[in-house]
């Protein structure tokens, strides 16, 4: 049955060629298999037929069963309409049609039984409906067509051409027919009897032609449930496989240097979570195998360490090590952070971005590839071809959903034996889009802040406080503490935000006068060297407030900066406030967070403003985060189209998706090779899935 599904979607019976290519650039419908997973968007409840006396003025269509007792035309030429008169047992209704009144009155039966379907208004003391679909009950009662009417996706040229939702179903019925509706299965029979899931064929049948909602819920279960589980599957073997196939440098040493700054030189006793976190690295380290860990904390939970420790079990070992940031200032950040603390330990650590000299590149490449170099740290600059390593031990990667898959490869590409490698987010990912997108990876969190860390305060404040925040501000300047105000930026339209933030500098000035007070400012359109300049005179106290756009989103770390206040905090997405927030709270004092808005706010506006205020765990923000926005977004553009779902949605199915995860991990734990008799047709499946959607292709 499976060759005919690969059938070009012009042979289908309604089809034909010009409909075929209408197809294939409309909704990317190639094959009979691409129409037949073509799932609907929505279902019009047809089960239901109303009497005339139970109608109500209501948005939805409805279905009557009745009879046309009386035709006649009304108004004038202008106006004129063909009117009849439809009753059933409990009333009389009016039935009304505009436009091809002659073709409607030649074919219309009086005194038989109909099924008319569309929106009953009310007027004048009864119901009407205008254009109603008409169907007579015999062929009503006869049709294939389910009493759940699918609506399914299209697009304005589709309808233009007159592929309407109509002819959609009645080429999907010509697919079943011609199908014989007889599919294969692809998950294995103790599974089906295990989760009490239907067939397939039932399935299909009743995703398209759901005979009742009770059925379409049980289709609808059985193909996200197998959806998420294949995806699971690719994830995972790629997993298994990597541990298998891809060598890994074993560092079997714990020596020296990470003895040496474990014993003498950190800064502050290790949290619980920390060690937790080292302990899964190093184990992994140990391995002839190359690790692929995710390591995500949030702001200010101390990965910073974690990454430095691990770097020295690799120097321990005789290799190098980088860390890969996505921007400059990050960059420069993690480099200043990391030779303040290995500084006793007497490492060579270099900083390489864009803006680093030709000479001092010179110098970079030469003791990189002499092995003089023991630990990098840099932008995309360390793709580039000159950057090669004597030997690289583990690669870092910072807030790695900005490097696209394919640049992040570049790096490993650069050692006969690929590195170990560990990627660092901030971000806190919400467990079902870390399941989906990192699924391949091993994941380990750092749960906990370092001791001492009281949680920041957050309030949200409209506009008409401004003078009330204003004097807590000079109330914190007084204790000797420093103040971010934050500006949005967003980019179609920096010339008005930089107006905004000019303004807002300016006002504040004039509120926070020289000499009592000193105001910093940084901006996009600074030179970096004035940028850098601004951000050195308010780390080193000099300056009260910073009043800057989200460039300081990542980058700068003042632990005597007590409070941050955000401008317009409705322009900003929930994971953006969390990340700026995380800017203070990093000294021992308490630290507050308050989000200015005007009194104009939408829904899911207050839902963020709602959610910043009660708390400040990066993970359940993260959560809300998904449901507001959905998959796509929380990733970023890069990873636009995170998951390319036909039917399963991540942030509704959040229940199946780790029912569907916690199966494959079962069934390949006890088959990987997907070998036994009774999993044949899963892995048949799974190679066609892999074959024709690799994994990367549903996550960007």
């Amino acid at each position: 049955m499976n060759k005919l599904l690969e059938t070009p979607i012009e042979y289908l019976k309604g089809v034909g060629p010009a409909r075929g290519e209408l197809l294939r650039k409309e909704l990317g419908i190639h094959t009979y298999s691409d129409l037949l997973n073509l799932f609907p968007n929505r279902y019009i409840d047809r089960t239901r037929y109303y009497n005339i006396n139970e109608l109500v003025a209501s948005n939805s269509e409805v279905q009557v069963i009745g009879k046309i007792i009386h035709i006649k035309s009304a108004g004038d030429k202008q106006k004129s309409r063909l009117v009849a008169t439809f009753t059933d047992e409990t009333g009389e209704m009016e039935l009304v049609w505009f436009r091809g009144q002659k073709w409607i009155r030649d074919n219309l039966k009086l005194n038989q039984p109909y099924v008319i379907f569309g929106k009953a208004t009310p007027f004048g003391g009864t119901f009407s409906m205008a254009h109603p679909e008409m169907e007579p009950l015999a062929e009503h009662q006869a049709s294939l067509r389910s009493a759940m009417q699918p609506i399914y996706p299209s697009t304005e040229k589709l309808t233009q051409k007159g592929i309407s939702n109509k002819v959609i179903s009645k080429i999907m019925q010509q697919l079943f027919i011609e199908t014989q509706a007889r599919f294969a299965e692809t998950l294995p029979p103790s599974l089906i009897q295990e989760l009490q899931l239907i067939s397939k064929n039932v399935a299909l049948f009743n995703i398209h032609f759901p005979k009742s909602q009770e059925w379409l819920a049980k289709a609808q279960f059985r193909l996200k449930f197998e959806e998420l589980f294949f995806i699971q599957l690719q994830l995972i073997t790629k997993n298994i496989i990597r541990k298998h196939k891809i060598k890994g440098l074993p560092f079997t040493q714990v020596g020296q240097y990470f003895n040496a700054f474990y014993q003498n030189h950190l800064p502050f006793e290790l949290t619980g979570a920390q060690k937790r976190v080292i302990k899964e690295i190093r184990n992994d380290m140990g391995q002839p195998a190359q690790m692929n860990r995710l390591l995500q904390g949030d702001v200010g939970s101390g990965k910073t360490i974690v990454a430095l420790m691990s770097m020295l079990l690799a120097l321990d070992n005789g290799f190098q090590a980088c860390l890969m940031a996505p921007t400059e200032i990050l960059a420069t950040q993690h480099y200043s952070g990391l030779s303040e603390l290995a500084k006793p330990l007497g490492i060579n650590i270099r900083l390489l971005t864009g803006s680093t000299k030709t000479p001092d590149r010179k110098i970079i490449y030469r003791e990189l590839e002499s092995g003089e170099l023991h630990i990098i740290i840099g932008t995309h600059a360390l793709l580039e071809d000159k950057v090669q390593f004597r030997n690289l031990g583990l690669a870092i990667i910072d807030e790695q959903h900005r490097f696209g898959v394919e640049q992040r490869s570049r790096l490993w590409r650069k050692n006969d034996i690929p590195p170990h490698v560990l990627v660092m987010t901030a971000t806190p990912i919400p467990r079902t889009l870390a399941m989906s997108l990192y699924g391949d990876l091993d994941i380990s969190v750092i749960d906990e802040l370092p001791p001492g860390r009281k949680p920041i305060k957050t309030v949200h404040r409209y506009d008409s406080n401004r003078l009330m925040v204003w004097k807590f501000l000079k109330e914190e300047i007084a204790k000797g503490r420093q103040v971010y105000i934050v500006y949005p930026l967003i980019q179609e339209s920096e010339t008005l935000d930089y107006k905004d933030l000019m303004d807002g500098y300016e006002s504040i000035s004039r509120d926070f006068p020289l000499p009592q007070y000193s105001v910093s400012i940084v901006h996009g359109k600074m030179k970096p060297a004035d940028k850098d300049a601004e951000m050195a005179r308010f780390a080193a106290g000099k300056t009260n407030i910073m009043v800057a756009t989200t460039v300081i989103e990542v980058g700068v770390n003042v632990p005597n900066a007590s409070v941050m206040v955000i401008e317009s905090a409705e322009r900003f997405g929930l994971s953006q406030l969390h990340q700026l927030r995380g800017r203070v709270g990093r000294g021992a004092d308490q630290s507050y967070c308050i989000l200015m808005t005007g009194h104009k706010l939408g829904n899911d506006t207050k839902t963020r403003l709602d959610t910043m205020c009660r708390t400040n765990d990066g993970f359940e923000i993260a959560e809300v985060d998904l449901k507001l926005r959905g998959p796509g977004d929380i990733m970023g553009t890069q990873q636009s189209g995170v998951l390319n779902l036909q039917i399963a949605d991540l942030v509704k199915d959040r229940d199946i998706l780790q029912l569907a995860r916690h199966h494959a991990v079962n069934i390949l734990k006890d088959d990987t090779a997907m070998a036994k008799p009774e999993h044949a047709a899963m892995r048949n499946a799974y190679l066609e899935i892999t074959r024709k959607k690799n994994i990367w292709n549903y996550i960007s």
